[in-house]
Parts: C-alpha cells; sequence; structure tokens
C-alpha cells in the first residue's frame, strides 16, 4: 500500500486482491476476509475497503451471499468452438479440475431416433451413459452419450465416473475424425435442476453432438445440457 501515490486506495486494495484471486490463493467458492480484517489488514476506513469489493463485485470477481459473506465467484468455462475435445479436455486445459458422477449406464433397443443417427438397424443396441459433469466441485452439464454396442463394450471396461471417452477410444485404435454440433436454448426441467442444484426453468446451453470415425461412420451421439450461469461458448470469426 502506498498511501502517497495518486492510484485511490481503494484501487490499490483491490490489484492486491485480485492478485490472491490469480494466485489461487483464494478459490472459486471460498469465503474472502471479513470487511472488518481487511479494514485491519490495510489500515483503512471500511468505505475504502467496501470500494474496493463492490468493484471487484461488479467485475464478475466476487459475489455477496446473504447470510454467507463475499465469495469468489466461479468463472464460466468457455469453450471453443472449431476443435473436436471431450469436456474434460476442455476442463483441463483451462487449468481446472473435471470429474463426473455416473447416473446410469445401460444397453437399449427402443431409442430408434438416437439408433437413426447412428446409422443403426432397429434389431441393434446401444449404450447409453448418463453423466453429471463437473468442473472442481460444481456441477456444470448433464450428458447423455449414446454408442453403438461394439464401442460400448470397449467403454465398460473402465470407470465410467471419471472416464475420458476420447481417450479410451484412441487407446483402442477407435480414431475420431469430425463432429457436427447443434446448440440450443432449454429451459431446466425439475429433475434437471435438481442434479445440477439449479432453480426449475432456469436457462440451459442444450449442445448435441455426431461424431464420426475415420470411415465417416458415425461413433457418437450425445446431448449435453449445460448452465449458462456458468458455461458459454466463444467463436473466432476471421474476414
Amino acid at each position: 500500500m502506498n498511501h502517497s501515490s495518486p492510484v485511490p486506495l481503494y484501487h490499490q486494495i483491490k490489484d492486491i486482491l485480485v492478485k490472491r484471486i490469480v494466485d489461487k490463493v483464494w478459490g472459486p467458492g471460498d469465503l474472502i476476509p471479513t470487511e472488518q480484517e481487511l479494514m485491519k489488514e490495510f489500515d483503512v476506513s471500511r468505505t475504502t475497503i467496501r470500494q474496493a469489493i463492490t468493484s471487484m463485485v461488479h467485475d464478475g470477481l466476487l459475489e455477496k451471499k446473504q447470510g454467507k459473506g463475499t465469495t469468489v465467484k466461479y468463472q464460466k468455462l468457455v469453450g471453443s468452438l472449431g476443435r473436436l475435445t471431450g469436456f474434460a479436455e476442455e476442463v483441463m486445459e483451462k487449468g481446472l479440475m473435471p470429474h463426473s458422477k455416473l447416473l446410469r449406464t445401460e444397453f437399449r433397443d427402443d431409442l430408434f431416433i438416437e439408433k437413426a443417427k447412428l446409422n443403426l438397424n432397429d434389431e441393434d443396441k446401444i449404450l447409453v451413459i448418463d453423466r453429471i459433469r463437473f468442473v472442481n466441485d460444481l456441477p456444470i452439464a448433464l450428458e447423455r452419450t449414446c454408442w453403438p454396442e461394439e464401442i460400448g463394450e470397449i467403454l465398460l471396461k473402465h470407470d465410467l465416473n471419471n472416464a475420458k471417452f476420447y481417450q479410451i477410444l484412441e487407446e483402442n485404435g477407435v480414431m475420431l475424425k469430425k463432429a457436427n454440433e447443434k446448440i440450443s436454448a432449454v429451459n431446466a426441467t425439475l429433475h434437471d435442476a435438481d442434479l445440477l442444484g439449479i432453480s426449475g426453468g432456469q436457462a440451459l446451453l442444450e449442445m448435441t453432438r455426431l461424431s464420426y470415425g475415420i470411415n465417416d461412420k458415425p461413433i457418437e451421439y450425445a446431448k449435453t445440457k449445460y448452465r449458462s450461469d456458468q458455461y458459454q461458448y466463444q467463436v473466432e470469426l476471421t474476414r
């Protein structure tokens, strides 16, 4: 702190607090010290501390929770269109920790729309895997993936709670070539909301993906619902 600097004291304090977030002294969801504790640490007035905190709240770095205090806000995960990556790869590239909770896995022969997407016959079976996807400990998405039976048999040999599907397939000689994606806006059902810890009717981003192998044969049909308050897509355009 430099009390003789032309830079306002609240801005100096803000810079120090931001650095603590960047340096991961405080992580997403962590409570920051109280106003009284910060006043004592920086030897400034309550007004100065409140100016610094309010500025960080406006910047989306902190959030005030009634009856709890001020916490470090979870930052939205930004996915980039144009690259064929799995959820875990995306998250790890951002320096965050992905994990999953397996809800259900079963072979089905009655999902005719999904089988049609995968160019399968009516009598064929597909493996359906439902998971909740987390970033650190925050539920971000509900994921359903559907696979032809022969691909499903490969995946079932692994712990599906934290399995990286694309990595498993590549290790077994199944290479992905491309995928088509469609993104829509939907509202969370009460069931969705309960699993994601949000309110019913909250806006979600629904991403539908059809992935193809190197022989241009579809091998994955996936539908993932992302929390729009925690996830967004970024597209780079050139002219």
